[in-house]
């Protein structure tokens, strides 16, 4: 009895020096930082201690052991940047791009995919794709209704028959199981414009019955149709009868007609909330959006029946008369041709970086015939400068206004794409917490943080505490920068000294270490 007493003493103290040995040791110890927590408040002088791929502590941890340590002296520590509006899927899915260098490089570790209602409708195979790829950075997935709608309707200009929102209702419950994190919406651009409000509440109600939000590009951020404040109020309208919360999403008021706008806009949002309708809204902080020619330019009936259909309209003198009135009209709603530039255009790269004025002047055309011409040979991606930066800084400074890019991510050097793809998170830190002071650093960080895992009910993610998983970055705010621009727009972003992803380091002295360290989340 005396030896198994012995044996059972020892395998007790064993046991206790086992649950003792991770008390004060760790994989990584991040030391000295200025902690900011995500939820808005000041920083704190604090060590963050990590195991896994979870933090699990934050205070004084100077007699810790650790695998790794990262001295953040003088710099800020915080959660990792969620980028809650992103077209990063398709090239987070390739093997070329899923490494994410320009994510990682602003911080981000966090991207939520298929916005504005496009993108696959059967996100199982989505998931597959993006796990297989092994992405840089974490992935959340919409349901993208506009892609719903398509797959059921196609380009029909009509209201869906009660079988059809059955198909789509199908749809939706199936994106749902799949793990998405809520229904996406572009009633702005077609198919999803030809859907009807009560189109959009029913869907919305699928997702919210599974715990999903909603989150659309409103189907009017100028006066094309609607009108902006309409839209927003469509958003509030699907919030509340779909019992959901609801996203309004690159919230702005685009274009000269509507500048001064935002104020009404903050009004609106803000009386939804005092009734009791969960509404929000996220943000790119540029002057200048990012959509096709297409979408900037042609009259949405135009567009239905899909490609043969336009061409067709296109090919005939009475409806090209029509259509030009009509694309004229948007046009100056976007503050004329030279206030598009182009992005990519396949067929002739050389107009790349041009505007919608220079190309005309170089071939002595009139700017809606050269749109018409590009429009039917394919398109082209388009940089539209068209907001008012009283608006920007108004939108931005609500409690309520996440920050997201709208970016995508293509290979280095393809086309000129948007500078936001680069640069959105250090330029809301840098020009508009640090230089500007249009918002503190607190209230920014939060909105990248926190408040996008809060709305999207992202669990344990965007907050510096024992138990969230270790997405953290360490940044200097005074390198802070977002060397992006409108011309050159290819240009990483800097001041992210230190990014980990799930407790690994992706980041290392402002260099991307290829870790693929991301999971595709679940709601």
């Amino acid at each position: 009895m005396s030896l198994l007493r012995s044996l059972a003493a020892l395998a007790l103290a064993a046991s206790a020096a086992a649950a003792q040995a991770p008390a004060d040791a760790y994989d990584v110890v991040i030391r000295n930082g200025r902690v900011l927590d995500g939820a808005g408040n000041p920083w704190v002088r604090a060590d963050v201690g990590i195991r896994g791929d979870r933090i699990a502590a934050v205070g004084d941890l100077s007699g810790a052991r650790a695998a790794r340590v990262i001295d953040a002296a003088g710099r800020y520590v915080a959660p990792g940047f969620i980028d809650t509006h992103s077209h990063a899927g398709p090239g987070l899915a390739s093997a070329a791009l899923s490494g994410a260098a320009p994510l990682l490089a602003q911080g981000i570790t966090t991207a939520v995919v298929n916005p504005d209602g496009g993108g696959p409708t059967d996100l199982a195979a989505q998931r597959g794709r993006l796990e297989a790829a092994r992405p840089g950075v974490n992935v959340g997935l919409m349901v993208p209704h506009g892609s719903v709608r398509g797959a059921v309707l196609g380009a029909a200009d009509r209201q869906a028959t009660p079988a059809e929102m059955d198909r789509m209702r199908a749809l939706v419950r199936a994106g749902m199981e799949a793990g998405a994190f809520g229904l996406s919406s572009g009633p702005f651009y077609a198919p999803g414009s030809y859907a009807s409000t009560e189109e959009l509440v029913a869907l919305a109600r699928e997702a919210g019955a599974r715990g999903g939000v909603y989150q659309s590009h409103i189907r009017d951020e100028s006066d094309y149709t609607v009108g902006v404040e309409a839209a927003v109020d469509e958003v509030i309208r699907v919030a509340r009868e779909g019992r959901l919360p609801g996203v309004v999403t690159h919230i702005k008021a685009l274009g000269p007609n509507v500048w001064g706008k935002s104020a009404s806009l903050v009004a609106r949002i803000d009386a939804a909330r005092a009734a009791g309708v969960e509404v929000w809204a996220d943000q790119y902080p540029y002057e200048a959006s990012g959509t096709s020619l297409s979408a900037s330019l042609l009259p949405r009936w135009a567009e239905a029946g899909g490609r043969d259909s336009l061409r067709a309209r296109m090919a005939d003198p009475a409806t090209r008369d029509r259509l030009r009135r009509d694309m004229a009209a948007n046009l100056q709603r976007r503050g004329g041709p030279a206030r598009l530039q182009f992005q990519r255009y396949a067929p002739d790269p050389s107009l790349e970086g041009k505007n919608l004025q220079q190309a005309a002047e170089a071939r002595g055309a009139d700017p809606l015939d050269v749109a018409l011409d590009m429009i039917g040979r394919g398109g082209a991606g388009v940089t539209s400068f068209n907001m008012d930066s009283t608006d920007i800084a108004t939108l931005m400074r609500q409690p309520w206004t996440m920050t997201a890019s709208d970016g995508d991510l293509v290979p280095m050097h393809q086309g000129v794409p948007h500078p936001r793809a680069y640069g959105t998170f250090p330029r809301k830190l840098g020009k508009y917490a640090r230089d500007e002071r249009t918002v503190g650093l607190e209230h920014a960080v939060r909105s990248m943080t926190g408040l996008p895992a809060a709305v999207f009910r992202v669990r344990d993610r965007g907050a510096i505490r024992p138990g969230a998983y270790a997405d953290v970055v360490v940044f200097d705010l005074a390198a802070v920068r977002d060397p992006a621009t409108y011309t050159q727009p290819h240009r990483l972003a800097e001041g992210m000294a230190w990014v980990l992803v799930n407790g690994r380091v992706a980041l290392e002295d402002g260099r991307a270490t290829d870790a693929r360290a991301g999971a595709v989340l679940r709601r």
